[in-house]
């Protein structure tokens, strides 16, 4: 398996990938983060791809935010999905490892990421990778 930075071409195949995991198809988000992750702030954003035998088969996105929310400066983890088929090959593992190390060469100390309260596999994915519950608490109100 290679890990990479994410191309032009591998959007669509991210996309899919996002679509099989969880159901919703949102091809203009991918398409807008990778445009807006393939911009400046090289080595503090990363979109990274999974590729096995020359097909994507996952990714990660991240970059280091300094103070939001009187925070010191840590990496956030916006997103991580391995296709379903092949979840159990250490391909979310690496893929985390890898962009934890970017975050690490960018000065930081800390990684976070932020899950829904009912989603065990995510939950468990990052419990194994060292993550647990952080000194915030998200909050949210409906606007409708």
């Amino acid at each position: 398996m290679q890990i990479r930075p994410a191309v032009a071409p591998d959007v669509a195949r991210v996309a899919a990938i996002d679509e099989a995991a969880t159901g919703e198809a949102k091809p203009r988000y991918w398409q807008s983060l990778f445009e807006n992750f393939s911009q400046a702030r090289a080595g503090c954003r990363a979109f990274l791809i999974a590729e096995l035998k020359g097909e994507v088969v996952g990714f990660i996105c991240g970059e280091v935010r300094d103070f939001e929310f009187g925070a010191e400066s840590c990496g956030w983890v916006f997103a991580l999905t391995v296709d379903p088929a092949i979840r159990v090959n250490s391909i979310g593992t690496q893929l985390f490892e890898e962009i934890c190390q970017i975050f690490t060469q960018a000065g930081v100390r800390k990684v976070r990421t932020m899950i829904e309260h009912d989603n065990q596999l995510v939950m468990a994915f990052f419990r194994s990778q060292g993550l647990m519950v952080g000194r915030f608490i998200g909050m949210e109100k409906n606007l409708d």
